[in-house]
Order: structure tokens, then sequence, then C-alpha cells
């Protein structure tokens, strides 16, 4: 899963900027700023890193079912998990 990292602790601004940070192109271990919140490309992270995060107090795991895309907040850092996308093949 590829992980993006937004630097806030106010859910208000990330909800704001959300669909943003998705629509924002960054190289891996880049880093940017979409209206004066930090965001970068952080690599990818395993499978199992949700469900380790899951068993975290101070972790909240949100799903977004229809992209199924992963979010996890905790401290000042919300990370946007998005899914491995095969690449599709014309036949």
């Amino acid at each position: 899963m590829k992980c993006i990292s937004v630097y806030t602790k106010d859910f208000e601004r990330f909800s704001d900027i959300y669909d943003k940070v998705l629509n924002t192109k960054l190289s891996q271990d880049e880093e940017t700023v979409v209206e004066g919140v930090t965001i970068s490309e952080s690599g990818d992270v395993p499978e199992h890193y949700v469900d380790r995060m899951r068993s975290k107090l101070d972790v909240v795991v949100m799903k977004e079912k229809e992209r199924d895309i992963t979010i996890l907040q905790h401290g000042d850092l919300f990370e946007i998990l998005l899914p491995d996308r095969e690449p599709t093949t014309v036949v």
C-alpha cells in the first residue's frame, strides 16, 4: 500500500484538503504543502501495518470503502493508505 502522510492534527482541516491531497502527484519521499499543510509521499507500507496500528489505543482507523482507502489518525498525523493498483493490460 502507498502511504501519504498529512501533518495536521485538525480533522476538519484534513477533511477540507483530503481530495486535493489525493490528486497531488508526488514522487516517493517528496514533500509539498497543500493549503498550508505539509504532505509527503511516504512510500509503501506492508499489509500488516494497519493491523499493528489498529491495536494501538491512540490510533483512529477510518475506511473509505468505495475507493478502498484506509486512513489512520494518530498524534499530529494522518496517514492515507492507498491500495496498490495492478496495471491494466490491453489484450
